[in-house]
């Protein structure tokens, strides 16, 4: 067999090699170019080798709640170029002043240069996130408001993933703000045994000046788990739900159950042109109503001699007016000797209607009543005026 003559590799003996070489040579570089070539993505990759671009967000919307501006959006989900995100963005919050928008205008147009306001890391993101969007509060303070009359605060987010792909602006979200009513602070409570009484002082100022003619307070609750003695540890079964309103600086809340815990607070409403403000939540206060109110003494109460009737002998029925609370779960009888002694009781149950035969008397002796009410919490009342009744002896006497 012919043996190839092949050029010479620098080192190789006599500038030859066999005829193996060629094989072996293009396999080693193929290996060391392996890696270069790699550098092109191929499709179906399950990565990205250049950072995305976030789709603009597009559900922007803000509010103003007391001092705050509350931003609320989601997050997108996809890149502009419609791929799925892998990972979170960090988030890019802008704020800027401007004239309100103009009659056909939903909202102002985006400041060319807007200003960064505030930046959320991803790791802080949590933080934010409530049921899938993020709420963003931003604080005006005394200079937004005085150094900006007549003006609307414009926001826009971006979103991004690299500080050279953000995203594109989101939709540009509005709102007129004013200065509220500062957040009352010495709301108080009183429990009594058809309410809960809220009372505080009115407020005076905002945060540039007097505030404007309060037009309403509205009041609201939230159930929370039993146990809780401060707002602070409290785990509330529901959000805080208006309850009511009320014009002057005092509210009875009489829709609420005894052993439950309840958590209060009230927000103050002042009226801007087009607008009625709440205030920022006043103190919180926690109550456990407990029912330790007893119902009131019966009254009316009669006694009557029942003569002797064949074989039943003479005794003494007596009689009350029922109680009107709604939650008697009976009544007590006590019986005495003398006239300055509540005596003892002489039913073993409760009686669950306002009457009782008393079977227990001795003829010729004068007995001396007294009847108390009992609500379901085991709370009893005062006892009744003292009614006295008795058998005469002759009653008794065989025919």
């Amino acid at each position: 067999m012919e043996n190839r003559k092949w050029r010479g590799v620098p080192g190789a003996p006599g500038g030859r090699v066999s005829t193996a070489f060629p094989f072996f040579y293009f396999l080693f570089c193929g290996l060391l170019l392996s890696p270069a070539l790699g550098g092109c993505a191929a499709p179906g990759d399950p990565y990205e080798r250049k950072p995305p671009t976030p789709a603009a967000i597009t559900d922007l919307a803000v509010t103003q709640a007391g001092n705050d501006v509350v931003l609320t959006f989601t997050l997108p989900e996809q890149t502009a170029d419609r791929r799925p995100m892998q990972r979170l963005p960090e988030i890019e919050i802008y704020r800027d002043f401007g004239k309100p928008p103009e009659a056909g205008q939903t909202s102002p147009a985006a400041p060319t240069n807007p200003t960064l306001l505030a930046t959320i890391p991803v790791a802080m993101e949590n933080r934010y996130t409530e049921q899938g969007h993020i709420h963003y509060a931003d604080s005006l303070r005394a200079e937004d408001f005085s150094g900006h009359p007549d003006s609307v605060a414009i926001y826009i987010v971006r979103t991004q993933v690299s500080e050279k792909k953000p995203s594109a602006n989101s939709n540009v979200a509005s709102v007129s703000v004013h200065p509220a009513a500062d957040p009352i602070a010495d709301l108080k409570i009183q429990i009594t045994h058809s309410a809960v009484v809220l009372s505080w002082t009115p407020p005076e100022k905002t945060l540039i000046g007097s505030t404007p003619a309060i037009s309403t307070y509205r009041i609201y609750r939230a159930e929370a788990l039993s146990g809780a003695v401060a707002a602070t540890d409290m785990k509330l079964k529901s959000p805080l739900t208006k309850i009511g309103e009320t014009l002057s600086a005092q509210y009875e809340d009489t829709q609420f159950t005894f052993g439950s815990t309840y958590l209060y607070s009230v927000r103050s409403v002042v009226e801007y042109p087009g607008e009625a403000l709440e205030s920022a939540d006043s103190n919180l206060v926690v109550a456990t109503p407990r029912d330790i109110f007893p119902p009131g003494a019966p009254e009316n109460l009669l006694v009557v001699l029942v003569e002797k009737q064949g074989a039943e002998p003479a005794h003494l029925e007596l009689s009350w007016a029922i109680n009107p609370e709604t939650d008697i779960a009976g009544y007590n009888v006590y019986r005495s000797d003398q006239a300055d002694s509540s005596g003892n009781r002489v039913n073993t149950e409760l009686l669950r209607t306002p009457a009782f035969r008393d079977m227990n008397v001795l003829p010729g002796h004068r007995y001396f009543y007294n009847v108390t009410a009992v609500d379901h919490a085991g709370n009893e009342s005062p006892m009744s005026a003292v009614v006295s009744g008795g058998v005469p002896a002759e009653s008794q006497a065989t025919p």
